[in-house]
């Protein structure tokens, strides 16, 4: 009995596996799928939309700038050193590095500060540091702080609209 109850659902889901294909690139379940580390993955996804688009105007593409970004979001979400200072209303995250984390800093948190702001209705600033960037965000208080500085930055559904616009060599933050 313990055989069928396992046996059964694996019937049903073999022909998805099967049909499966992925992203457009003509790959089936049957070989691997995973481009690689999460930076080159994120550049093979945007060539491939690129290559794909008949319109693309390969005359001002930028594969290098989007490499940088993707750079600086590893740099930040991996280097940082993140403070942070709760109050009634929400949080300040004062973020720090050295070297070229502070670069990274210096350019996403400010960025990205007017897309969280847009997303959520919170009140959300930045300010310079000598080592770094604070983030300041008031709004729901509890929920700020359970998410913390890197999850603050993960909010709103730009991230891959932004990628494609520094890819194509356009500016992203207009």
């Amino acid at each position: 009995m313990r055989f069928f109850l396992y046996a059964v659902p694996l019937l049903f889901a073999a022909p998805a596996f099967a049909q499966h294909n992925h992203s457009g690139s003509g790959h089936t379940m049957d070989g691997p799928q995973e481009t690689g580390q999460s930076g080159f993955a994120a550049l093979a996804e945007i060539v491939t939309i690129l290559r794909e688009d008949p319109k693309t105007d390969w005359s001002t593409v930028n594969i290098a700038a989007l490499r940088q970004h993707l750079v600086d979001m590893d740099l930040l979400t991996t280097a940082a050193e993140v403070t942070i200072i709760a109050d009634p209303k929400g949080a300040r995250f004062e973020i720090s590095g050295t070297g070229r984390v502070l670069k990274a800093i210096r350019s996403m948190v400010p960025a990205h500060a007017p897309f969280l702001a847009a997303e959520t209705g919170w009140d959300v600033s930045t300010e310079e540091l000598d080592d770094g960037m604070a983030l300041i965000v008031d709004g729901d208080a509890v929920r700020i702080q359970a998410l913390g500085f890197f999850g603050m930055m993960t909010i709103g559904a730009h991230h891959q609209e932004h990628h494609l616009m520094l890819a194509k060599g356009r500016a992203p933050h207009r």
